[in-house]
């Protein structure tokens, strides 16, 4: 599929729209057989403060959330949002549901930019912190949330599959780190990883993404201590069987999923805004002494064994 050259669109209100990547879905799947996993919408909101007004903490602040056009991702992309930030909004596929929530960020009275990127390849992994800061001139969060991976057996992983998945998700990050660090001002910033109990427990046919995501939990704690002179927080959640479309193509998932309900020690399952709930702490001056770590979102279920 032919790559298209960046453009800006001037749009009625205070969005702009930036293509850096041909294709027609929130994910970051590839063109073939791999699935995305990043997640689809959610529930109501229980947030910080619901039902007054809310904390302005990310007043001023740009922040970068990909694969946020849908589930957590956008989630959290309103969250930022509705405490003040404005927001870049990223995307692989549907454009349709990125454009919804960039509408979403603007109801709310915050600008939001929306970008197309297959994080994938590396130019295009440039091109859109180009964007941000052609647009803004500045980052001060960094949300790696944008996630794929060839749902297979270790045994039945191709060599394609397996790349694209390092690519994506693993190398997206460091790229995307590397990037960010660059835009944040001297006062500092945040960058915070999504990540699952795939990274230290085995899921079915999750091989490809649950090692990815040990490597992501790696880095986060490589550079949380190499950017913390430049005041650059870096943390990640470990987020459990989040109620989303994420994991709808893997095999026997409905199965699955039953067993993970009828064993959580909480009396229902992880959502959207209970990982929002947390993302929005790490990335405050409030979890400043809180550095290179891996905070678990999941109701308690990788307490228990068996």
């Amino acid at each position: 599929m032919p790559a298209s050259e960046p453009c800006i669109q001037s749009e009625p209100s205070v969005r702009s729209e930036v293509s850096v990547q041909t294709g027609s879905s929130a994910g970051v799947n590839p063109p073939s057989a791999p699935s995305s996993v990043e997640s689809s919408e959610q529930p109501s909101v229980r947030a910080h403060g619901a039902g007054s007004s809310l904390p302005q903490r990310y007043r001023g602040k740009v922040v970068l959330v990909t694969g946020s056009s849908r589930g957590i991702g956008k989630r959290l992309a309103l969250r930022f949002a509705a405490e003040g930030a404005d927001v870049v909004i990223h995307y692989f596929r549907n454009g349709e549901a990125a454009r919804e929530t960039v509408a979403e960020v603007e109801a709310l009275g915050r600008r939001a930019l929306l970008v197309k990127a297959n994080l994938e390849q590396v130019e295009k992994i440039d091109a859109l912190f180009a964007s941000v800061r052609e647009a803004f001139g500045r980052l001060d969060v960094f949300v790696h949330n944008a996630a794929s991976g060839r749902n297979r057996p270790a045994m039945e992983l191709d060599v394609k599959g397996w790349e694209w998945t390092v690519n994506v998700n693993a190398r997206a990050f460091l790229l995307g780190a590397q990037h960010a660090a660059r835009l944040m001002p001297p006062e500092g910033g945040a960058m915070l990883a999504i990540s699952s109990f795939g990274s230290d427990r085995v899921f079915p046919n999750y091989t490809s993404v649950g090692a990815t995501k040990a490597a992501i939990e790696s880095l986060v704690r490589y550079l949380a201590v190499e950017l913390g002179p430049r005041k650059i927080n870096v943390n990640a959640i470990s987020a459990g069987a989040v109620v989303t479309g994420a994991l709808e193509h893997f095999p026997g998932i409905e199965e699955t999923f039953a067993v993970i309900e009828r064993k959580i020690p909480y009396h229902r399952m992880v959502d959207a805004d209970d990982v929002a709930n947390v993302a929005l702490f790490l990335c405050s001056k409030e979890a400043e002494m809180i550095r290179g770590q891996t905070i678990r979102v999941d109701g308690g279920l990788t307490l228990l064994v068996p």
